[in-house]
Parts: C-alpha cells; structure tokens; sequence
C-alpha cells in the first residue's frame, strides 16, 4: 500500500498481491473542467465508474474560487497508460499526479 497527499487530500494506492489494484490522481484548474474531464473519460476509456471529483483548497487562499479539483480513477486491473492519463488532463490544464 502507498498512501500521500496531493495537496490537502489524502489517497491511498491499495495493490493487492499481485500488486493490480491503483488508483490515479488527475489535477485539473475548476470544478467545470473536472466535470466535463470526468464525463470525457468514461466515453474515452469504457470505465466501468465515473471518476470520483474532490476539491482541493490551496493552502493559504482566503477565496473560495481558489481551489484545484481531483479526479480520482480507479484502475483496479492496472489496465491504464499512465502517459494516456498525462496526455488527457494536459487537455484539461490539468496534470496528472506521481506517487
């Protein structure tokens, strides 16, 4: 098991032994795009879930329109590219996050 933070919000990465279970961690600038970016990567992908959407509050920021939003897949078969995931959210603005 991995765990950190990505900003304020903790994830976990849970593998089980023969290490396929992952959960990926996608940045985007506002809560639209994260939104639409969720929709888009179902119908991209065939996920079987739509990725879940977290808003992260940057530290320090007094306005509430200064946050980044999540977007956190599930990849229980480690089935997705890494680089797939990079290249979408640059779409978005976004990034994706390491472990």
């Amino acid at each position: 098991m991995v765990s950190g933070f990505v900003g304020g919000v903790s994830f976990v990465e849970e593998m089980s032994e023969d290490g396929s279970e992952v959960r990926h961690v996608l940045v985007l600038p506002d809560r639209d795009a994260a939104e639409e970016a969720a929709e888009a990567l179902v119908d991209r992908l065939g996920l079987s879930e739509e990725p879940q959407i977290v808003r992260e509050a940057l530290a320090g920021e007094d306005d509430a329109e200064d946050a980044q939003w999540l977007l956190i897949v599930e990849d229980a078969e480690d089935q997705l590219d890494a680089r797939e995931l990079d290249e979408f959210a640059a779409e978005w603005d976004g990034w994706r996050e390491e472990p």
